[in-house]
C-alpha cells in the first residue's frame, strides 16, 4: 500500500506574489473553492498581517472551506501569528505556517541576528502558534543555502517546540536535485525526532529545477510538497502542482506514495488561474498547456491512431481534457449552459449572475457558430469573478481605422451609472481606444503589459487580452474576451481601471518570505 504523499497549495500565497498577480477576496474564494474540489489536503491561503484585505480574504476562505485545510503564513513576530490564528479561527481545519530565515547570509544581512538568537526566536514562534492550534509548520527560509548542523538543531527544537510538519524551503532555486535529496536524507537521518514530524519541501524554479528537486525530495522521505497552479510564484516561480501530482500518479514504479487529488480538475484549475492573473499558461506548459496532448507529427499521429499510449504516457481526460469537444451554440439552453460550466468549475452566487452570464453565452453565440469549453473560459473570465469594480462599464465603442490616417476611437462609458463619451486618436486603434479610456477617467498609468491570445481556432476565435498597469507603486491586471480584439483590449484595459480604483485592496510588499 502507497504512503500518502500531502499537496500543500501556496498559489493563493506565494502564487500571489508574482508581479502583477494581486488578487481580491473573490478571486481567492473562487480559486479556493476549486482546490477543494480538486481535493488539496492544504491551502495556503494567504499572509493575514500583509494587509487588512489580505487578512479578511483569508478569513473569507477560513469560513468557508470544509474538506480542506486553510493555513496562514506568518513571520516569527508577535503580531503576525496573532493575526494568522485570529485569521483561520473559523476554519474547520485549521494550520498555522511560520517561518524564519537561517542562512548565514540572510541571518547576518537580513536579520542581523546570530545562531542563538535565530534558534531562540523559532522556538518561541512555534510555541505561540501552538497556543492557537495543534497544527503547525514551521520553515527554515533559505534552508537550501544554510548550514546543515545549524539546521539539525533549529528543526530539533522546533519539533520539540510542537511542530508537526517541517518545511524545507529552496527559497531562491538554488540547489540541484541531487543536492536537495541529500539534504532532505541527512536531516531526517541525523535529528533525533524527526519521526515526530512530517517533511515537507518548498521549490523555487529559480533554475528550472523546481519540480526535479521537490520530487528527488519525495524520493528520500519528504511527505508533504508545497506547490502552485501553473507554478505561480515569486521570480521565476514555484514547483508546479499539475506536474508533481501527475508524475508521482504516472511513474508509480519510482514513487512509494500518491496524493489524494482529483486529477480531473487540473485543467479547471489552470484555466481559472490564469484567467484571474492575466498570466496565459505557455502553449508547451506539461499538462496544462494546450499543446501537452497535440499532436502534428504524421508519425506520431499515425502511432497514436493505432495505440494511444505510443505518444501519451497520460490520458487527457485525467488531467481535465476532454477528447470530444461538447459544442454548445445558439439554440442550447440555460440549463445545458449551466451544467458545462459546473463541470468547467464555474459556479454562480444567484439566478442573476447565472442569467448575466447566460445572456453574454447567448450574444457570444449568435457571433460564433460553435462555442467550445475554451470560449466558456474566456466568457466566465470576462463577466464572472474578473469584475472587481463596477464603477467603470464600457457601454459602446467606435473605432475608424484605415490606410494612410490616423485610427481614432469614440468610446461611451458607464461611469457610476452615467454615460460619458470621450473621443482620441492614436498609434493604432487599440491605443486610440485606450487614449480614449483615459481621457474619460482622468488617469494615466502606465502600460506595461499587453498580451493578445486566441482562445479557439478559426477566424470567429475569441480573443483574450491581458493588460498590466502601473500608478503610483500599485501593479494590476486586467482582462477581457471578444470575437473583436479591440474591444476585448477595451474590456482588459476597464478592467484594470476598475482594479486601480480599488487599489486599497492591493497587497503591499514584504520583505521575508519563503
Amino acid at each position: 500500500m502507497s504512503e500518502r504523499l500531502i499537496i500543500f497549495d501556496t498559489t493563493l500565497r506565494d502564487g500571489e506574489q508574482s508581479p502583477g498577480a494581486s488578487m481580491n477576496a473573490e478571486e481567492k474564494l473562487a480559486i479556493a473553492r476549486l482546490l477543494e474540489k480538486m481535493r488539496v489536503d492544504v491551502i495556503e491561503a494567504g499572509f493575514p498581517a500583509a494587509s487588512p484585505g489580505d487578512f479578511e480574504a483569508v478569513r473569507q476562505v477560513a469560513r468557508e472551506i470544509s474538506e480542506s485545510t486553510v493555513c496562514a503564513l506568518a513571520r516569527a513576530v508577535k503580531g503576525d501569528l496573532d493575526r494568522a490564528a485570529e485569521a483561520v479561527k473559523p476554519a474547520r481545519s485549521q494550520r498555522i505556517h511560520t517561518f524564519i530565515a537561517t542562512s548565514p547570509i540572510h541571518m547576518k544581512e537580513k536579520l542581523r541576528m546570530d545562531e542563538n538568537q535565530v534558534l531562540e526566536r523559532a522556538v518561541w514562534a512555534v510555541t505561540r502558534a501552538r497556543n492557537y492550534t495543534d497544527d503547525v509548520e514551521f520553515s527554515p527560509e533559505d534552508a537550501g543555502r544554510s548550514e546543515l548542523d545549524f539546521l539539525c538543531r533549529i528543526i530539533e527544537a522546533a519539533i520539540k517546540a510542537g511542530a508537526r510538519t517541517i518545511n524545507i524551503p529552496d527559497t531562491v532555486g538554488y540547489n540541484m536535485p541531487d543536492q536537495f535529496a541529500g539534504i532532505i536524507e541527512q536531516l531526517m537521518e541525523k535529528i533525533p525526532n524527526s519521526d515526530q514530524a512530517v517533511f515537507s519541501v518548498h521549490c523555487h524554479n529559480d533554475l528550472g529545477v523546481a519540480v526535479a528537486n521537490s520530487l528527488a525530495a519525495v524520493q528520500k522521505g519528504a511527505r508533504q510538497v508545497e506547490c502552485t497552479i501553473n507554478g505561480l510564484g515569486e521570480r521565476a516561480g514555484n514547483a508546479s502542482l499539475e506536474e508533481i501530482v501527475m508524475a508521482v500518479r504516472t511513474r508509480r514504479d519510482l514513487f512509494p506514495c500518491d496524493t489524494n487529488i482529483d486529477t480531473t480538475q487540473i485543467v479547471p484549475a489552470s484555466r481559472l488561474v490564469s484567467s484571474v492573473t492575466g498570466f496565459p499558461v505557455q502553449p508547451n506548459k506539461a499538462i496544462v498547456g494546450i499543446n501537452a496532448f497535440a499532436h502534428e507529427s504524421g508519425i506520431h499521429q499515425d502511432g497514436v491512431i493505432k495505440k494511444r499510449e505510443t505518444y501519451e504516457i497520460m490520458r487527457p481526460q485525467d488531467v481535465g481534457w476532454t477528447t470530444n469537444r461538447m459544442v454548445l451554440g445558439k439554440h442550447s439552453g440555460r440549463h445545458a449552459f449551466q451544467e458545462r460550466m459546473k463541470v468547467l468549475g464555474f459556479g454562480f452566487e444567484s439566478d442573476e449572475d447565472l442569467q448575466a452570464a447566460f445572456e453574454k453565452f447567448k450574444d457570444l453565440a449568435d457571433r460564433k457558430h460553435e462555442i467550445f469549453d475554451d470560449d466558456l473560459i474566456g466568457l466566465q473570465a470576462d463577466s464572472g469573478i474578473q469584475q472587481v469594480n463596477d464603477r467603470l462599464e464600457l457601454a459602446s465603442l467606435h473605432v475608424c481605422s484605415k490606410t494612410g490616417a490616423r485610427p481614432t476611437a469614440v468610446v461611451s462609458l458607464m461611469v457610476d451609472g452615467q454615460t460619458v463619451e470621450s473621443s482620441a486618436d492614436g498609434n493604432g486603434p487599440v491605443d486610440a481606444s485606450f487614449r480614449a479610456v483615459k481621457s474619460v477617467v482622468d488617469r494615466s498609468p502606465n502600460l506595461e503589459l499587453y498580451s493578445v491570445n486566441s482562445i479557439t481556432g478559426g477566424t470567429d476565435a475569441q480573443g483574450e487580452v491581458s493588460v498590466r498597469l502601473r500608478e503610483n507603486g500599485k501593479v494590476v491586471n486586467g482582462h477581457g474576451a471578444d470575437t473583436d480584439i479591440v474591444i476585448a483590449s477595451v474590456k482588459a484595459y476597464i478592467n484594470a481601471m476598475n482594479r486601480l480604483e480599488s487599489s486599497e485592496r492591493a497587497h503591499p510588499q514584504t520583505d521575508s518570505m519563503i
